[in-house]
């Protein structure tokens, strides 16, 4: 029979695990540390529930109206407006039914009173005209602004016709040394009442220039703009109502920049 060797013996030492005693002063760390923790989720928390306000400014194109004062959420956003005028934006608190009331400066009945969506963070114009359907009423309308600059290098513009007597028109940027007869309309056929997207172009001085469609005879001729880059306007065109010349006058807003 074959011997068979022992097999050969190996000292395995037990693993023992080290515990650190928890004095007062490792206790106090780590609840401060818990505490931070809390409070740090709790701030994010908060941060994520913050609710932007609505921006919001007037505009004022009515012919009829006297002037007014213009309330949303029962706060006076805009005071003894008259036709033609453009408000600075104030904030809001962002509703799906904001309240929004016309009342005249010298008092008296409100004039006018609707509800409109605001959005939380987003620009809006309470955009105030007269009623075509009626000589002794007015319309509201809540527009949606653009916030964000144009590109770099290019100008954008929205353009509110609000010229009845004028009718439709074509509105030109026309480049400096550049005429109208080797120029192409930025927008055409913009009905009165009616609001252009937004549009957006190179940016350079322009000369804006306002005509009846297919027409060339200007019924407005701006002095020259001059434009760099990022701007958001938006344009209100209205019927001259003591002149002739020019038959149209234009006031323009600064969305951005």
């Amino acid at each position: 029979m074959k011997d068979t060797a022992p097999l050969p013996q190996t000292n395995i030492a037990p693993h023992r695990r080290t515990l650190t005693a928890l004095t007062p002063l490792r206790l106090v760390s780590a609840a401060a540390a818990s505490l931070s923790l809390s409070l740090a989720l709790s701030s994010c928390t908060n941060v994520a529930g913050f609710s932007q306000p609505s921006l919001v400014r007037v505009i004022d194109a009515s012919y009829l109206a006297p002037g007014v004062n213009i309330y949303v959420e029962k706060s006076l956003l805009a005071a003894n407006t008259g036709e033609g005028y453009i408000s600075n934006y104030g904030t809001v608190t962002p509703s799906a039914a904001a309240p929004i009331q016309i009342a005249a400066a010298n008092g008296g009945a409100p004039l006018f009173s609707t509800t409109g969506s605001l959005l939380a963070g987003q620009q809006h114009s309470v955009f105030l005209t007269d009623n075509a359907a009626s000589p002794i009423s007015y319309t509201v309308t809540i527009l949606a602004d653009q916030q964000t600059p144009a590109p770099s290098g290019h100008s954008t513009f929205r353009f509110l016709n609000q010229a009845p007597r004028t009718g439709a028109v074509d509105v030109y940027m026309i480049p400096a040394d550049v005429t109208i007869a080797n120029s192409i309309p930025l927008i055409t056929d913009l009905a009165a009442g009616a609001a252009s997207p937004y549009t957006t172009f190179a940016s350079q001085t322009v000369t804006m220039v306002v005509v009846p469609t297919g027409l060339a005879t200007p019924k407005y001729t701006s002095a020259p703009i001059a434009l760099t880059g990022g701007e958001v306007r938006t344009v209100v065109m209205v019927d001259s109502q003591l002149t002739s010349n020019p038959p149209v006058n234009v006031v323009i807003a600064n969305d951005v920049n």
